[in-house]
């Protein structure tokens, strides 16, 4: 088993994120779940990753006088490594920092060379980005990478969640006796006034029209701005240098509990589309996150995900969608926890699909996909069958 090095991190806050340090002084955030940074956080620990015997990373929490002991040794005594990304303000710098770029994209992230030297080029140029593509295939993902790729001040808002836009992009207007009436604003006016920040609005697309009639300003590259109606004097909060925005959205008609984007808000933004993966680049990806998993079983999950999508693309396809990445990956986690393919599927992959139609249902359909793997056919063409009605 490869031996990883000692990383023990505390946890600190930047915007409304929590960042892990190590003991050298780099930011490894992507590393460590959100949850655990969150608990570790809240209870004043540090955490410490170890290694179970199957080869497995966790993190575990311990107090935080071992981060400090851990910073103190000799070994971790040399100067600590900067996180921080120098964004050259030259043409020619820029230009050249964009075309490397490549380099801060982290390896659990699969998205091709070209797109993700745009995402890079269009946070730093100050523009307002929107992914789009698929559920599951890493759009959020890949927001998360941004922001740690150039380590600045981030804030996120799931706008998918939000029930009061005005509340979670303004601010509230409260009473107490003792105070009378107050206004108090929102942590999105502190986000906006916070320079070179990186602000993500997640699931734009499931929020309520009165949230995008507010971001419509603060979208404008000629307006750049928030009007608090609900202060006194209605104060106008003018967005900072540098923040980039940062949306993700799921279009189309599949998804329902999503609303069509207002024309004139969708033009605020540059999109980049997320490209699904393919067989070969899904398993790479499998085999990066579960190593100790058999690869070849890794691949079997990988090839029943690719099928699926295909025949969801096909001209007649006999099911309405796709396994996504995420399913994948989640599928991948219960082979490390010991349970089987077959197991998976009936977990994970068959809720998904609709029973009614028997023998001709999607998810009969997608059982004799599965089932190819399982009896060790998967040389076998499943679609070369052919259509004799």
């Amino acid at each position: 088993m490869k031996h990883k090095e000692y990383l023990i991190a505390k946890v600190v806050m930047s915007g409304n994120r929590y960042n892990a340090i190590d003991q050298h002084g780099n930011k490894i955030t992507s590393l460590i779940r959100t949850g655990a940074r969150k608990r570790a956080h809240a209870a004043g620990l540090a955490l410490e990753r170890n290694m179970g015997k199957t080869g497995k990373t966790f993190w575990k929490k311990v107090p935080m006088s071992v981060y400090t002991n851990a910073t103190s040794k000799p070994s971790a005594v040399i100067e600590p490594e900067t996180t921080e990304v120098e964004v050259p303000n030259g043409h020619q710098e820029m230009m050249e920092f964009i075309q490397k770029s490549y380099s801060l994209k982290p390896k659990d992230l699969v998205i091709n060379e070209l797109k993700w030297k745009y995402l890079i080029r269009s946070a730093v140029r100050g523009k307002n980005i929107m992914m789009t593509g698929p559920a599951g295939c890493g759009k959020t993902l890949a927001a998360k990478s941004l922001v740690n790729a150039l380590d600045r001040p981030n804030f996120y808002f799931n706008m998918g969640a939000t029930q009061d836009p005005r509340a979670t992009l303004i601010g509230n207007v409260h009473f107490e006796k003792s105070k009378g009436t107050y206004f108090s604003e929102s942590l999105f006016v502190k986000a906006i006034q916070t320079p070179n920040a990186v602000i993500l609005l997640d699931e734009l697309t499931r929020a309520h029209p009165d949230a995008w009639n507010i971001l419509m300003t603060v979208l404008d590259q000629g307006q750049r701005y928030l009007r608090l109606d609900e202060q006194d004097g209605q104060a106008t909060i003018n967005v900072a240098e540098g923040v980039c925005f940062v949306s993700t959205a799921n279009i189309g008609n599949e998804y329902t509990a999503t609303r069509q984007l207002d024309k004139a808000l969708l033009d605020r933004f540059v999109i980049i589309e997320m490209d699904t993966l393919s067989d070969e680049q899904e398993h790479g990806l499998l085999q990066y996150m579960f190593p100790s998993v058999e690869s070849e079983m890794l691949k079997k999950v990988s090839s029943i995900s690719f099928l699926t999508r295909s025949e969801a693309k096909a001209d007649n396809p006999r099911i309405g969608s796709g396994i996504s990445t995420r399913t994948s990956v989640e599928i991948a986690g219960l082979l490390f926890d010991g349970f089987t393919i077959q197991e998976a599927a009936d977990i994970t992959i068959y809720p998904q699909y609709d029973n009614d139609g028997g023998a001709d249902s999607e998810r009969t359909f997608v059982k004799q996909i599965v089932q190819k793997f399982m009896d060790d056919g998967s040389s076998d063409d499943l679609f070369d069958v052919e259509d004799k009605n």
